[in-house]
């Protein structure tokens, strides 16, 4: 249950959602938020390490009650703020290992977990750590760029163009239960969807969402992931930089604010797993814009948890 405004003024400090904060590891709840400050894997722009603070900060004006799910999510939910993962902030491979570990940790006391970026990068130990724990996945993963490069493209096997070909690689998401939404970047090579497309993978760019509205959007994803854990992920890019100013691969022509909120109220009843939203670099925001996106996008995954039970 969030505290209240008084307490939260009072002690001046700013944990996500005004949640009780807790050490690591934490007593049994239903869901932990937590930051990865990480943005080591970034090819272009840095900054998302700054992230969990900020988003912090904001989402202490997201109060508890969802008025479409209808439900208040904080008092169905037993949530925490569990602060960062920690490691050295340049050791990448560290990184995926105290990720994998405290997400696995996570799952192991059978929370959920909704974490705040970072880059895409660290979404791979995370889809791990799920699959591990509850077998290959339905994701939906709402971003401008598929992010199923090899270490050909920048000499790195690791960046934050990479996750869902490690992920596919690796069997942590089932045949046909991918849908990549938002999907209009520039490719390298007329090939680069082969991966995603052998994966009998659903890929609608903000085009298609145009063209056939939310609701038939939504019909095919509930149908893809009816009976299997879900994941999301979103990569703030996914969105235009008109909603979305605050990130290091802006990619003009993107999803609206509104649109993303509607594909995820949609998915009500579906049993989600986990959620991450990267890439909020808040030193290119303006008027906190991203930053309170991210703020909300994860509370409209918390309802979800919430609806559920």
């Amino acid at each position: 249950m969030q505290t209240s405004a008084f307490e939260y003024l009072r002690h001046g400090q700013t944990p996500f959602f005004r949640l009780p904060s807790v050490t690591w590891p934490a007593e049994p709840v239903d869901a932990i938020v937590l930051g990865v400050p990480h943005d080591g894997g970034t090819t272009y722009q840095p900054g998302a390490r700054f992230a969990p603070y900020h988003v912090r900060r904001t989402s202490a004006l997201v109060q508890s009650y969802h008025p479409v799910h209808r439900i208040d999510v904080f008092a169905r939910l037993e949530a925490v703020d569990a602060g960062n993962v920690v490691f050295p902030p340049f050791d990448r491979a560290a990184m995926r290992a105290a990720v994998g570990e405290m997400i696995g940790d996570a799952y192991a006391m059978r929370a959920t977990p909704f974490v705040i970026g970072g880059d895409h990068s660290v979404t791979a130990p995370i889809l791990r750590a799920a699959a591990t724990a509850h077998g290959p996945l339905a994701v939906l993963h709402i971003d401008a760029h598929l992010d199923t490069s090899g270490p050909e493209t920048w000499g790195d096997d690791h960046h934050h163009g990479t996750p869902l070909r490690h992920a596919i690689g690796e069997g942590s998401i089932a045949p046909g239960a991918l849908a990549s939404i938002g999907i209009r970047g520039s490719w390298g090579a007329p090939d680069e969807s082969d991966l995603v497309r052998r994966h009998d993978a659903l890929i609608a760019t903000p085009d298609d969402v145009v063209a056939h509205g939310i609701p038939r959007l939504v019909a095919q994803l509930r149908e893809r992931f009816a009976g299997k854990p879900l994941y999301i992920t979103v990569d703030v890019d996914g969105l235009d930089p008109a909603f979305a100013p605050g990130t290091g691969t802006p990619v003009p022509g993107g999803l609206s604010t509104r649109e993303v909120l509607a594909i995820l109220r949609g998915l009500a009843g579906l049993h989600v797993v986990g959620m991450d939203v990267v890439e909020i670099s808040p030193a290119l925001d303006h008027a906190d814009l991203t930053c309170h996106l991210g703020a909300h996008l994860l509370y409209e995954g918390l309802a979800l948890r919430a609806v559920r039970g």
